[in-house]
């Protein structure tokens, strides 16, 4: 039956969800275009899926490699992080692994989980900055003015609370100059990234506030081209790795009912002393 030939209630029920990500029917499943049976024949990964759904073409392989890094390099940081702390905390209240996922995931937010958003939208604005004709000095002492007014002091993506170098910035770094060098990436948000660094430091007397994971990640996202809010999501889906190990452990473990603290200690209390419900007339 052709489109022509179909009533007009159901193309209208049709068109309720319009898409251009998936053509699905009976027999046939295509991505984009793509179809399923040739991506899994082809040897298309996890990222380059990701991309394809996200942006609307496979990648390059150098863009694939770029992003695949990315994606490992932020799956885990600990139950010292609040999203693992409560996938495990989850896990021992009895649901399933898609509930305590979920429980974890719902936390990412502007606070923990945005940075890398965040950080985006800067190189994004100092990048602007310098193309409007500002140096990349002057554009980044501006954009970091008016990121401190509207986020407050802490700038995403520099300083870590655990490191005082955190471990992998310096490689993915590594990875966009290597890209650089090979023509692959523009390795310009690298530079306007390591201008914040500088300018951090002129700020604070010569300390220097080291980029961290979430700095380093939206180098790598603001060279491949995603926008800002993507990046939070792709996060989530890193995160989520390390969300669902953290969980199914848990779950092997046992556990019933684990609060945030072991329970031989009591949160501190704040509030009235003690006192006496006053007599009801």
């Amino acid at each position: 039956m052709t489109s022509t030939d179909k009533p007009a209630a159901q193309i209208a029920s049709e068109d309720w969800w319009r898409t251009d990500i998936i053509d699905m029917q009976p027999g046939v499943i295509r991505y984009r275009g793509y179809p399923i049976q040739e991506l899994i024949a082809g040897g298309v990964g996890m990222a380059q899926m990701i991309w394809l759904m996200t942006r609307g073409e496979l990648p390059t392989p150098a863009q694939g490699r770029l992003l695949d890094a990315v994606l490992m390099s932020a799956v885990d940081h600990g139950p010292q992080a609040p999203s693992i702390a409560i996938a495990r905390m989850a896990a021992t209240c009895g649901v399933g692994l898609n509930n305590a996922m979920a429980s974890a995931v719902n936390v990412l937010g502007d606070v923990h989980g945005g940075a890398g958003e965040q950080a985006v939208q800067l190189y994004l604005d100092i990048a602007a900055r310098i193309d409007a004709g500002a140096t990349a000095t002057d554009a980044a002492g501006a954009a970091l003015d008016d990121f401190v007014a509207e986020h407050g002091k802490f700038i995403s993506g520099f300083g870590h609370r655990f490191h005082p170098v955190d471990p992998r910035s310096a490689p993915l770094l590594a990875l966009v100059d290597a890209a650089a060098a090979r023509g692959e990436v523009s390795g310009r948000f690298a530079h306007i990234a390591r201008t914040v660094e500088d300018v951090l430091a002129a700020r604070k007397g010569g300390r220097r506030i080291p980029m961290n994971i979430d700095g380093a990640t939206a180098v790598i996202y603001a060279e491949l081209g995603f926008a800002p809010e993507l990046a939070r999501g792709l996060f989530c889906l890193s995160r989520s790795v390390g969300i669902l190990a953290h969980a199914w452990e848990q779950t092997q473990q046992g556990g019933r009912n684990k609060g945030p603290i072991p329970r031989s200690f009591i949160p501190t209390y704040s509030g009235h002393a003690p006192r006496n419900v006053p007599t009801q007339e």
